[in-house]
Protein backbone atom coordinates (compact mmCIF):
# COMPACT_ATOMS: atom_id res chain seq x y z
CA UNK A 1 0.00 0.00 0.00
CA UNK A 2 1.39 3.40 -0.95
CA UNK A 3 -0.12 6.50 0.59
CA UNK A 4 -0.20 10.25 0.15
CA UNK A 5 -2.19 12.08 2.81
CA UNK A 6 -2.77 15.73 1.99
CA UNK A 7 -4.85 16.96 4.91
CA UNK A 8 -8.34 17.43 3.54
CA UNK A 9 -7.81 14.72 0.92
CA UNK A 10 -6.47 11.18 1.23
CA UNK A 11 -5.22 9.56 -1.98
CA UNK A 12 -3.70 6.13 -1.75
CA UNK A 13 -3.37 2.80 -3.50
CA UNK A 14 -5.06 -0.12 -1.78
CA UNK A 15 -4.44 -3.30 -3.73
CA UNK A 16 -5.81 -2.72 -7.22
CA UNK A 17 -7.76 0.40 -6.22
CA UNK A 18 -6.72 4.02 -6.28
CA UNK A 19 -8.73 5.37 -3.35
CA UNK A 20 -9.69 9.04 -3.15
CA UNK A 21 -11.23 9.98 0.19
CA UNK A 22 -12.68 13.41 0.90
CA UNK A 23 -11.42 14.09 4.40
CA UNK A 24 -13.32 16.97 6.03
CA UNK A 25 -15.90 15.03 8.04
CA UNK A 26 -16.85 17.98 10.28
CA UNK A 27 -17.84 19.94 7.15
CA UNK A 28 -19.50 16.86 5.57
CA UNK A 29 -16.47 16.83 3.25
CA UNK A 30 -17.27 20.14 1.55
CA UNK A 31 -14.76 20.55 -1.25
CA UNK A 32 -12.21 23.37 -1.54
CA UNK A 33 -10.12 24.53 -4.48
CA UNK A 34 -7.09 22.72 -3.03
CA UNK A 35 -9.07 19.49 -2.78
CA UNK A 36 -10.05 19.71 -6.45
CA UNK A 37 -6.39 20.19 -7.32
CA UNK A 38 -5.36 17.25 -5.15
CA UNK A 39 -8.00 15.01 -6.77
CA UNK A 40 -6.67 15.98 -10.20
CA UNK A 41 -3.11 15.09 -9.12
CA UNK A 42 -4.31 11.78 -7.68
CA UNK A 43 -6.06 10.94 -10.96
CA UNK A 44 -2.83 11.74 -12.84
CA UNK A 45 -0.97 9.27 -10.63
CA UNK A 46 -3.62 6.55 -10.72
CA UNK A 47 -4.10 6.83 -14.49
CA UNK A 48 -0.36 6.33 -15.06
CA UNK A 49 0.01 3.45 -12.56
CA UNK A 50 -0.62 0.08 -14.27
CA UNK A 51 -1.21 -1.53 -10.84
CA UNK A 52 -4.29 0.67 -10.34
CA UNK A 53 -7.24 -1.03 -12.04
CA UNK A 54 -10.10 1.05 -10.58
CA UNK A 55 -10.70 4.35 -8.78
CA UNK A 56 -12.83 4.46 -5.63
CA UNK A 57 -14.24 7.81 -4.41
CA UNK A 58 -15.55 7.93 -0.83
CA UNK A 59 -16.10 10.37 2.02
CA UNK A 60 -14.85 10.37 5.60
CA UNK A 61 -17.25 10.14 8.51
CA UNK A 62 -20.83 8.95 8.77
CA UNK A 63 -22.75 11.95 7.45
CA UNK A 64 -22.16 11.85 3.73
CA UNK A 65 -19.89 11.80 0.71
CA UNK A 66 -19.93 15.59 0.27
CA UNK A 67 -22.24 18.46 1.20
CA UNK A 68 -21.03 20.56 -1.74
CA UNK A 69 -18.48 23.26 -2.39
CA UNK A 70 -16.89 25.67 0.06
CA UNK A 71 -19.70 28.22 -0.30
CA UNK A 72 -18.61 30.48 2.56
CA UNK A 73 -15.21 31.14 0.97
CA UNK A 74 -16.84 31.85 -2.39
CA UNK A 75 -19.23 34.28 -0.68
CA UNK A 76 -16.34 36.14 0.96
CA UNK A 77 -14.56 36.46 -2.41
CA UNK A 78 -17.75 37.61 -4.15
CA UNK A 79 -18.27 40.36 -1.56
CA UNK A 80 -14.90 41.94 -2.43
CA UNK A 81 -15.13 41.35 -6.21
CA UNK A 82 -12.50 38.63 -5.94
CA UNK A 83 -11.68 36.01 -8.56
CA UNK A 84 -12.13 32.76 -6.59
CA UNK A 85 -15.31 31.91 -8.50
CA UNK A 86 -13.57 32.23 -11.86
CA UNK A 87 -10.64 30.06 -10.71
CA UNK A 88 -12.48 27.45 -8.65
CA UNK A 89 -15.34 26.77 -11.08
CA UNK A 90 -12.95 26.60 -14.03
CA UNK A 91 -10.83 23.91 -12.35
CA UNK A 92 -13.84 22.11 -10.88
CA UNK A 93 -15.74 21.90 -14.17
CA UNK A 94 -12.67 20.69 -16.07
CA UNK A 95 -12.27 18.00 -13.38
CA UNK A 96 -15.97 17.03 -13.74
CA UNK A 97 -15.43 16.46 -17.47
CA UNK A 98 -12.25 14.47 -16.78
CA UNK A 99 -14.11 12.16 -14.41
CA UNK A 100 -16.72 11.40 -17.09
CA UNK A 101 -14.10 10.38 -19.63
CA UNK A 102 -11.63 8.74 -17.20
CA UNK A 103 -10.18 5.63 -18.90
CA UNK A 104 -10.36 3.31 -15.88
CA UNK A 105 -13.53 2.30 -13.98
CA UNK A 106 -14.31 5.10 -11.51
CA UNK A 107 -16.57 3.99 -8.66
CA UNK A 108 -18.31 6.68 -6.59
CA UNK A 109 -19.72 5.65 -3.21
CA UNK A 110 -22.57 8.13 -2.77
CA UNK A 111 -23.53 7.42 0.83
CA UNK A 112 -25.39 9.93 3.05
CA UNK A 113 -25.52 13.55 1.92
CA UNK A 114 -24.42 14.20 -1.68
CA UNK A 115 -24.96 17.77 -2.84
CA UNK A 116 -23.63 20.34 -5.32
CA UNK A 117 -19.91 19.85 -5.85
CA UNK A 118 -20.21 16.34 -4.43
CA UNK A 119 -22.58 15.48 -7.27
CA UNK A 120 -19.97 16.75 -9.74
CA UNK A 121 -17.35 14.38 -8.32
CA UNK A 122 -19.66 11.36 -8.25
CA UNK A 123 -22.56 11.49 -10.71
CA UNK A 124 -20.25 11.62 -13.76
CA UNK A 125 -18.49 8.42 -12.63
CA UNK A 126 -18.69 5.23 -14.66
CA UNK A 127 -20.12 3.35 -11.64
CA UNK A 128 -22.33 5.24 -9.17
CA UNK A 129 -23.37 3.51 -5.96
CA UNK A 130 -26.10 4.93 -3.72
CA UNK A 131 -27.22 3.45 -0.40
CA UNK A 132 -30.17 3.18 1.95
CA UNK A 133 -28.87 6.43 3.54
CA UNK A 134 -28.32 8.51 0.40
CA UNK A 135 -29.77 12.04 0.35
CA UNK A 136 -28.83 13.56 -3.00
CA UNK A 137 -29.83 17.09 -3.94
CA UNK A 138 -28.94 20.09 -6.04
CA UNK A 139 -30.39 22.92 -3.90
CA UNK A 140 -28.47 25.74 -5.58
CA UNK A 141 -31.55 27.73 -6.68
CA UNK A 142 -32.10 28.45 -2.99
CA UNK A 143 -28.73 30.22 -3.01
CA UNK A 144 -29.50 32.42 -6.00
CA UNK A 145 -27.49 29.98 -8.12
CA UNK A 146 -28.37 27.03 -10.41
CA UNK A 147 -27.46 23.31 -10.50
CA UNK A 148 -23.93 23.46 -11.90
CA UNK A 149 -21.00 20.94 -12.08
CA UNK A 150 -22.78 19.42 -15.09
CA UNK A 151 -26.03 19.32 -13.11
CA UNK A 152 -28.02 20.86 -15.96
CA UNK A 153 -26.71 18.10 -18.27
CA UNK A 154 -27.61 15.33 -15.81
CA UNK A 155 -31.02 16.76 -14.89
CA UNK A 156 -31.95 17.29 -18.54
CA UNK A 157 -31.42 13.56 -19.11
CA UNK A 158 -33.72 12.42 -16.30
CA UNK A 159 -37.03 10.88 -17.46
CA UNK A 160 -39.78 13.33 -18.41
CA UNK A 161 -39.74 16.44 -16.22
CA UNK A 162 -38.23 14.74 -13.15
CA UNK A 163 -34.98 16.66 -13.66
CA UNK A 164 -36.83 19.97 -14.05
CA UNK A 165 -38.61 19.27 -10.77
CA UNK A 166 -35.45 18.35 -8.84
CA UNK A 167 -33.45 21.22 -10.37
CA UNK A 168 -36.00 23.93 -9.55
CA UNK A 169 -37.19 22.72 -6.14
CA UNK A 170 -33.85 21.40 -4.79
CA UNK A 171 -35.80 18.49 -3.29
CA UNK A 172 -33.85 15.46 -2.06
CA UNK A 173 -33.58 12.16 -3.93
CA UNK A 174 -33.20 8.93 -2.01
CA UNK A 175 -31.08 6.16 -3.53
CA UNK A 176 -33.73 4.55 -5.76
CA UNK A 177 -34.96 7.94 -7.01
CA UNK A 178 -31.36 8.89 -7.83
CA UNK A 179 -31.27 5.82 -10.07
CA UNK A 180 -34.60 6.73 -11.67
CA UNK A 181 -33.29 10.25 -12.31
CA UNK A 182 -30.12 8.76 -13.89
CA UNK A 183 -27.80 10.14 -11.22
CA UNK A 184 -26.81 6.67 -10.00
CA UNK A 185 -26.62 3.04 -11.10
CA UNK A 186 -27.07 0.70 -8.12
CA UNK A 187 -28.41 0.74 -4.55
CA UNK A 188 -26.04 -1.09 -2.20
CA UNK A 189 -26.95 -1.15 1.51
CA UNK A 190 -24.36 0.80 3.52
CA UNK A 191 -23.78 -2.28 5.68
CA UNK A 192 -22.51 -4.15 2.60
CA UNK A 193 -20.05 -1.46 1.54
CA UNK A 194 -17.02 -2.74 3.50
CA UNK A 195 -17.29 -6.14 1.78
CA UNK A 196 -17.81 -4.60 -1.67
CA UNK A 197 -14.97 -2.12 -1.09
CA UNK A 198 -12.64 -4.97 -0.16
CA UNK A 199 -13.66 -6.85 -3.32
CA UNK A 200 -12.92 -3.75 -5.43
CA UNK A 201 -9.35 -3.62 -4.08
CA UNK A 202 -8.85 -7.20 -5.29
CA UNK A 203 -9.97 -6.88 -8.93
CA UNK A 204 -7.50 -7.94 -11.57
CA UNK A 205 -5.45 -5.60 -13.73
CA UNK A 206 -7.32 -4.60 -16.87
CA UNK A 207 -10.75 -5.29 -15.35
CA UNK A 208 -13.54 -4.05 -17.63
CA UNK A 209 -16.40 -1.72 -16.80
CA UNK A 210 -18.77 -4.65 -17.33
CA UNK A 211 -16.88 -6.79 -14.82
CA UNK A 212 -17.09 -4.01 -12.23
CA UNK A 213 -20.83 -3.63 -12.86
CA UNK A 214 -21.34 -7.37 -12.29
CA UNK A 215 -19.38 -7.20 -9.05
CA UNK A 216 -21.42 -4.23 -7.77
CA UNK A 217 -24.72 -5.79 -8.84
CA UNK A 218 -23.89 -8.81 -6.71
CA UNK A 219 -24.29 -6.55 -3.66
CA UNK A 220 -27.15 -4.40 -4.98
CA UNK A 221 -30.83 -4.44 -3.98
CA UNK A 222 -32.11 -4.04 -7.53
CA UNK A 223 -34.26 -1.00 -6.61
CA UNK A 224 -34.69 1.48 -9.45
CA UNK A 225 -37.43 3.92 -8.39
CA UNK A 226 -38.36 5.77 -5.21
CA UNK A 227 -41.26 7.94 -3.99
CA UNK A 228 -40.75 10.79 -6.45
CA UNK A 229 -40.79 8.43 -9.45
CA UNK A 230 -44.37 7.50 -8.48
CA UNK A 231 -45.33 11.16 -8.97
CA UNK A 232 -43.85 11.36 -12.48
CA UNK A 233 -47.21 11.79 -14.31
CA UNK A 234 -48.19 14.85 -12.26
CA UNK A 235 -44.64 16.23 -12.37
CA UNK A 236 -44.60 15.90 -16.17
CA UNK A 237 -47.92 17.78 -16.41
CA UNK A 238 -46.85 20.59 -14.07
CA UNK A 239 -43.23 21.12 -15.19
CA UNK A 240 -43.50 20.60 -18.94
CA UNK A 241 -43.16 24.30 -19.78
CA UNK A 242 -40.31 26.54 -20.92
CA UNK A 243 -41.34 29.57 -18.84
CA UNK A 244 -41.42 29.75 -15.05
CA UNK A 245 -44.66 31.75 -15.18
CA UNK A 246 -46.35 28.80 -16.90
CA UNK A 247 -45.07 26.34 -14.29
CA UNK A 248 -46.39 28.56 -11.49
CA UNK A 249 -49.76 28.89 -13.26
CA UNK A 250 -50.02 25.12 -13.70
CA UNK A 251 -49.25 24.53 -10.02
CA UNK A 252 -51.88 27.05 -8.94
CA UNK A 253 -54.46 25.60 -11.33
CA UNK A 254 -53.83 22.03 -10.21
CA UNK A 255 -54.37 22.89 -6.55
CA UNK A 256 -53.52 19.39 -5.28
CA UNK A 257 -51.65 18.93 -2.02
CA UNK A 258 -48.50 18.08 -3.99
CA UNK A 259 -48.87 21.11 -6.27
CA UNK A 260 -49.44 23.52 -3.38
CA UNK A 261 -46.49 22.12 -1.40
CA UNK A 262 -44.31 22.47 -4.52
CA UNK A 263 -45.53 26.04 -5.04
CA UNK A 264 -44.60 26.89 -1.45
CA UNK A 265 -41.10 25.48 -2.04
CA UNK A 266 -40.61 27.43 -5.27
CA UNK A 267 -41.80 30.65 -3.64
CA UNK A 268 -38.79 30.40 -1.31
CA UNK A 269 -36.29 30.25 -4.20
CA UNK A 270 -34.55 32.99 -6.13
CA UNK A 271 -36.82 34.06 -9.02
CA UNK A 272 -33.78 34.94 -11.11
CA UNK A 273 -32.14 31.64 -10.16
CA UNK A 274 -35.22 29.70 -11.27
CA UNK A 275 -35.42 31.47 -14.64
CA UNK A 276 -31.69 30.89 -15.29
CA UNK A 277 -31.99 27.25 -14.20
CA UNK A 278 -34.98 26.49 -16.43
CA UNK A 279 -33.28 28.08 -19.45
CA UNK A 280 -30.06 26.11 -18.87
CA UNK A 281 -32.01 22.88 -18.40
CA UNK A 282 -33.82 23.37 -21.70
CA UNK A 283 -30.58 24.24 -23.53
CA UNK A 284 -28.89 21.17 -22.03
CA UNK A 285 -31.49 18.87 -23.60
CA UNK A 286 -29.88 19.40 -26.98
CA UNK A 287 -26.27 19.47 -25.74
CA UNK A 288 -24.11 16.94 -27.56
CA UNK A 289 -21.75 16.51 -24.61
CA UNK A 290 -21.23 17.23 -20.93
CA UNK A 291 -18.55 19.73 -21.94
CA UNK A 292 -21.06 21.78 -23.97
CA UNK A 293 -23.26 22.17 -20.89
CA UNK A 294 -20.28 22.95 -18.65
CA UNK A 295 -19.26 25.81 -20.98
CA UNK A 296 -22.76 27.29 -20.59
CA UNK A 297 -22.73 26.72 -16.84
CA UNK A 298 -19.38 28.48 -16.51
CA UNK A 299 -20.68 31.57 -18.31
CA UNK A 300 -23.72 31.65 -16.05
CA UNK A 301 -21.68 30.95 -12.89
CA UNK A 302 -19.45 33.98 -13.45
CA UNK A 303 -22.55 36.17 -13.78
CA UNK A 304 -24.03 34.61 -10.63
CA UNK A 305 -20.79 35.36 -8.76
CA UNK A 306 -21.29 39.06 -9.49
CA UNK A 307 -24.93 39.04 -8.42
CA UNK A 308 -26.60 40.29 -5.28
CA UNK A 309 -28.85 37.21 -5.27
CA UNK A 310 -25.89 34.86 -4.75
CA UNK A 311 -24.53 36.90 -1.86
CA UNK A 312 -28.00 37.24 -0.34
CA UNK A 313 -28.84 33.55 -0.78
CA UNK A 314 -25.61 32.41 0.88
CA UNK A 315 -26.04 34.98 3.64
CA UNK A 316 -29.53 33.71 4.48
CA UNK A 317 -28.71 30.00 4.25
CA UNK A 318 -25.11 29.73 5.45
CA UNK A 319 -23.88 32.92 7.14
CA UNK A 320 -26.75 34.37 9.20
CA UNK A 321 -28.93 31.27 8.75
CA UNK A 322 -32.12 33.31 9.07
CA UNK A 323 -33.61 31.51 6.03
CA UNK A 324 -35.16 34.78 4.94
CA UNK A 325 -33.45 36.02 1.77
CA UNK A 326 -34.50 39.21 0.02
CA UNK A 327 -34.36 38.32 -3.67
CA UNK A 328 -33.78 40.79 -6.49
CA UNK A 329 -36.14 40.97 -8.26
CA UNK A 330 -38.63 39.52 -5.76
CA UNK A 331 -41.09 38.02 -8.26
CA UNK A 332 -40.82 35.69 -11.27
CA UNK A 333 -42.72 38.11 -13.51
CA UNK A 334 -40.11 40.80 -12.80
CA UNK A 335 -37.24 38.74 -14.28
CA UNK A 336 -36.82 40.28 -17.73
CA UNK A 337 -35.11 38.87 -20.84
CA UNK A 338 -32.54 41.64 -20.38
CA UNK A 339 -31.69 40.26 -16.92
CA UNK A 340 -31.36 36.73 -18.30
CA UNK A 341 -29.16 37.62 -21.29
CA UNK A 342 -25.81 38.10 -19.46
CA UNK A 343 -26.02 34.58 -17.99
CA UNK A 344 -26.03 33.13 -21.51
CA UNK A 345 -23.59 35.49 -23.25
CA UNK A 346 -20.22 34.37 -24.58
CA UNK A 347 -17.31 35.58 -22.43
CA UNK A 348 -14.41 35.82 -24.88
CA UNK A 349 -11.00 35.00 -23.44
CA UNK A 350 -12.56 33.67 -20.23
CA UNK A 351 -14.47 30.86 -21.98
CA UNK A 352 -14.08 27.42 -20.40
CA UNK A 353 -11.73 25.22 -22.44
CA UNK A 354 -10.91 21.53 -22.09
CA UNK A 355 -7.62 19.80 -22.81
Amino acid sequence: MSSVEEGDLVARVEGAAGVIRLNRPKAINAVTLEMFRDIDKALDRFEADPAVAVIVLEGSGERGLCAGGDIRTLWESSKVNGDLGKILWREEYILNARIKRFPKPYIAYMDGIVMGGGVGLSAHASHRIVTDRTKLAMPEVGLGFFPDVGGTYLLSRSPGEIGTYFGLTGQTMNGPDAIHAKFADAVVPAAKWPELREALTRVREGVTAGDVSKLINGFATGETAGPVAAKEPIIDALFGFDRMEDIFSALKRDGSEFALATLKTLNEKSPRGMVVTLKLLRLARTASSLEESLVREYRAALEVFRSDDFREGVRAAVIDKDRNPTWSPPRIEDVTPQMLAPYLAEIGADELKFN
